[in-house]
């Protein structure tokens, strides 16, 4: 069965900067956090943070007053992704993912667990992570290049029910174009001009972002790693025209 994605075309965007919280403890978490306005961004936990804050740290963060990306790119069977997705979702997250490539099955099950929440969060798959290029897709037998396995994976996420997906600033023109306005883009790899490049294969400006098209821009080390990350922050909103 083939899911209707429901129309976000007109849903509220916020702040557009999801900080990321890849730090080690969640005491480091707690800490970045106090230091940033929930009213100017919203944050990310991913799999370290989760690992060592756990359900816990989502449930703090949120009386803190921000709304929280629960970055965990679920990729299991159908029925452990809809569990894993019900249990986020009960937590009180925000946005969650799953990765595409777990295929339609797995996503509509993820859909269908979150349709009982009143207030669900959005759902979205990961395409092709943003640390990846044409060779490394090739060594796990995929040929295509990024730009075509992302947009391959993001009709199949658009037809199996997802909200939107997670992609590269570089993808993201190409996907709005294909998928339509309401389609959620969100994208890592997003670095202001004077910061690193780091671990990132694909990666373009605040304002490249958001000029391609891009709902929201997770962005991590340029923020927590700054010497004041306040004012980087600041930086980057106003880069976006926020």
């Amino acid at each position: 069965m083939t899911l209707t994605m429901t129309d976000q075309s007109s849903f509220p965007i916020g702040p557009r900067v999801i900080v990321a919280l890849d730090l080690a403890s969640a005491d480091a978490a707690l800490e970045m956090a106090r230091r940033l306005d929930p009213r100017r961004c919203r944050v990310k936990v991913g799999k370290e943070l989760f690992t060592t804050g756990g359900p816990l740290l989502v449930t703090r963060l949120r009386a803190m007053g921000f709304e929280v990306f629960v970055d965990l790119k679920f990729h299991d069977i159908p029925n452990t992704v809809a569990a894993a997705c019900r249990a986020a979702a009960s937590d009180g997250a925000w946005m969650l993912d799953v990765h595409a490539s777990g295929g339609r099955r797995m996503m509509e099950a993820a859909r269908e667990a979150l349709a009982p929440f009143s207030q669900r969060p959005l759902l979205v798959a990961v395409t092709v992570l943003t640390s990846m290029d044409a060779r490394d897709l090739a060594e796990v037998g995929v040929p295509a290049d990024p730009e075509a396995q992302v947009l391959r994976l993001a009709l199949l996420a658009r037809d199996s029910g997802m909200d939107g997906v997670v992609c590269s600033p570089r993808e993201a023109r190409l996907l709005r174009e294909h998928c339509g306005p309401g389609f959620v883009l969100v994208t890592p790899g997003v670095r202001p001009p004077t910061a690193a490049a780091d671990d990132q294969s694909r990666i373009a400006t605040p304002a490249e972002a958001v000029a391609a098209g891009a709902h929201y821009l997770v962005i991590g080390r340029p923020i927590t790693q700054a010497a004041d990350p306040v004012a980087a922050l600041s930086s980057i909103i106003e880069q976006t025209g926020g």
